[in-house]
């Protein structure tokens, strides 16, 4: 049976999103010929979270300078995340768009939604420009996220799309020797 979403297309989705105190709607689609960091989160005013999405807003220019896009989703409406943004300097930093999944069916079709509590788990895809899911992480709510870490997969998988046949190792970073199957190390050390 298979179970992973990697190098599947991420369904093309409605939702609607709070962002530079607006709100809208938007498709995966429109995020297509840019990668999307899909980073979903249990709920706004709450205590993990905001540590989170603080790092993420903090690391959100080094992410479009990459040709990326963030979105983070959970499953209160555009109008708690308003309300959330209004009253928190730590949420107030951020300027990419809050995606808004109150059904639920956005985090149940990326296997995310706790059903017992209607609740997403911290889950994140890293989907590339093509709109395909390259990378897939999932934690426990009580288990917080590192936007260092997923930089560095960002620009470890924007490497391997632009270098065929070369694939990164553990910890890998720009720089750094890439492997290539088969044969010795790629590059320095």
């Amino acid at each position: 049976m298979e179970n992973t979403l990697i190098n599947k297309l991420l369904p093309d989705l409605e939702f609607e999103v709070y962002q530079n105190e607006n709100t809208k709607k938007m498709t995966f689609s429109d995020f297509k010929g840019k990668w999307l960091i899909l980073f979903f989160y249990p709920a706004d005013f709450t205590f993990v979270c905001p540590t989170e999405l603080s790092e993420m807003a903090d690391n959100y220019e080094e992410f479009k300078k990459l040709n990326a896009e963030v979105v983070s989703m959970s499953t209160d409406t555009v109008f708690v995340h308003k309300a959330w943004h209004d009253n928190s300097p730590v949420i107030k930093k951020i300027t990419f768009p809050m995606g808004s999944d109150p059904t639920g069916n956005i985090s149940r079709a990326l296997g995310v939604y706790i059903n017992e509590e209607g609740l997403a788990l911290r889950g994140t895809f890293l989907v590339d420009p093509d709109g395909k899911i390259k990378v897939m992480e999932v934690h426990d709510n009580s288990v917080g996220r590192s936007a260092t870490e997923l930089l560095r997969k960002l620009q470890a998988a924007i490497y391997v799309r632009e270098n065929h046949g070369e694939v990164c190792p553990a910890s890998w970073k720009p720089g750094s020797a890439t492997l290539k199957p088969g044969l010795d190390l790629v590059g320095k050390i």
